[in-house]
């Protein structure tokens, strides 16, 4: 699984290479016919993962609840996201993934409640999550793309 959570920190570390020339309000922008915005998905990819790894596993979330529950999937933006949080979703985006690899080595993840995504995959153990990560993030990265082509410069 390490190669599986290694591909999830690349990718992440992408999407931070891709946003570090926009301004919090370019992060913030929700474009025409979009219902989120860029800073929203990258939250979105933190709190997703600590759903379907920590949370499905019976385990709380390390990361703290306010970075989880507003970003899960079916929520939106509900407001401006200052640029001290924008720092800290950013920071969370590969510290969240350190942490849960070590605990992912220390075997935590011994339960887990099976869950079919929204995309029809089946995720019936801790291994089965972590697969699901790469195709979550791969399909967060077009929206992030789009987004980004989309906010005023």
């Amino acid at each position: 699984m390490h190669q599986q959570i290694e591909n999830v920190k690349n990718t992440r570390t992408f999407l931070l290479t891709l946003i570090e020339d926009l301004s919090t309000e370019q992060l913030n922008q929700i474009p025409e016919g979009f219902n989120n915005n860029i800073i929203w998905n990258l939250a979105h990819l933190v709190a997703v993962q600590q759903a379907i790894c920590y949370k499905r596993s019976g385990l709380q979330p390390i990361v703290q609840d306010k970075y989880v529950t507003p970003y899960l999937p079916g929520t939106k933006p509900e407001g401006f996201m200052d640029t001290s949080e924008v720092e800290i979703i950013k920071t969370l985006m590969l510290s969240s993934l350190n942490e849960f690899e070590s605990d992912y080595k220390k075997s935590f993840f011994t339960t887990y409640t099976p869950v079919v995504t929204r995309y029809g995959v089946a995720l019936d153990n801790i291994d089965d999550a972590i697969n699901f990560l790469p195709f979550h993030e791969g399909f967060h990265i077009g929206t992030v793309l789009a987004l980004k082509k989309l906010v005023k410069l």
